[in-house]
C-alpha cells in the first residue's frame, strides 16, 4: 500500500496508519497493566466500581449463560458477573498478555477458576466459532479498537440468537460547562498522576485523549445498530462521564 492510499485513524490526538494504531496501544496497555486497577480507582474516585454495578443490574446474569468479556484483562467484570450466577461462565478476552496476567493474579480468579477462561485476542477478530456466546461486554476497551464498526460485526458474530451487547464506556457530558471543567480535571490531573503513581505520563495523557475522540451517545447508539443490532438503547452514568450501551441480536 502505498502512502496515498494508506488508511488513517486517531491514537489519541495523534493521525497514524491504521496498521500501526493496535501496537501503539497493546504498548500503553503493557506498561500500565501491573497498576491498571490502582489508577481507575483514583482517576474515577472509586466510581467506576458503582457503574460496573450498574451494568450488572442492567444486563442481569442467569445461571447458565456464557459471558464473552472482551479487553476484560484484569478481570474485573468477569468477577462481578460470576458472583451473580454461579452456574454461568465467563471467557475473558484481552488483545494484552500482561492485562491477562494480571488478571489471574487476583484471589478471585483462583476461586473462580472452573467456570473462567483467559484468552488473547482482537476485538475485530475474535478467536471464537459463530453464535458461542450468550451475553458479550466490552468496559473502557472499545474506544481502542481501530475499527469500532469491525468489533461491532465480531460482537454480533459470535453471540447467539437473542444474545445481548452491553458496552459501558467513557462519554460525552450534555452540559458544555460540565464538560468543561470535566476536560479540566482530565487533561491537567490525570497525566500526571500516571506520572506519579505508574511512572507513564505518556499513556495516561493518550487515555485521556482517546475518551475525546469517541463518538457521543447517540452517534456510538448508531454504530450499534448499523451493526445489526436491535432494541439499542443507553444509559448515562455520573451525568455523562460514562455511558452503557445495550444491543440485543435479533
Amino acid at each position: 500500500m502505498t502512502d496515498d492510499q494508506r488508511k488513517e485513524t486517531h491514537f489519541g490526538f495523534r493521525t497514524v496508519a491504521e496498521e500501526e494504531k493496535a501496537g501503539l496501544v497493546h504498548g500503553v496497555f503493557s506498561r500500565v497493566a501491573s497498576r491498571y486497577d490502582v489508577m481507575n480507582d483514583l482517576m474515577s474516585v472509586g466510581i467506576h466500581r458503582v457503574w460496573k454495578t450498574a451494568m450488572m443490574d442492567w444486563l442481569a446474569p442467569r445461571d447458565g449463560q456464557h459471558l464473552l468479556d472482551v479487553a476484560g484483562g484484569t478481570g474485573d467484570v468477569a468477577f462481578r458477573f460470576l458472583q451473580r450466577a454461579s452456574g454461568a461462565r465467563v471467557t475473558v478476552c484481552d488483545m494484552t498478555e500482561s492485562m491477562l496476567v494480571e488478571g489471574r493474579k487476583r484471589a478471585e480468579a483462583g476461586r473462580l477458576a472452573d467456570r473462567l477462561a483467559w484468552v488473547t485476542g482482537d476485538a475485530m477478530k475474535l478467536p471464537f466459532a459463530d453464535e458461542s456466546f450468550d451475553r458479550y461486554t466490552i468496559s473502557f476497551g472499545i474506544r481502542n479498537v481501530t475499527r469500532i464498526p469491525d468489533a461491532l460485526a465480531e460482537a454480533r458474530r459470535v453471540l447467539k440468537p437473542g444474545g445481548r451487547l452491553m458496552v459501558l464506556e467513557f462519554s460525552q457530558i450534555p452540559v458544555p460547562m460540565l464538560q468543561w471543567l470535566y476536560d479540566r480535571y482530565s487533561f491537567n490531573v490525570i497525566p500526571k498522576m500516571g506520572e506519579i503513581v505508574a511512572n507513564d505520563r505518556d499513556s495516561y495523557q493518550y487515555l485521556v485523549e482517546s475518551i475525546r475522540k469517541f463518538p457521543d451517545q447517540e452517534t456510538f447508539a448508531t454504530m450499534i445498530r448499523h451493526a445489526g443490532f436491535g432494541r439499542v438503547q443507553y444509559r448515562n452514568m455520573s451525568m455523562g462521564i460514562a455511558a452503557l450501551h445495550s444491543g440485543w441480536k435479533v
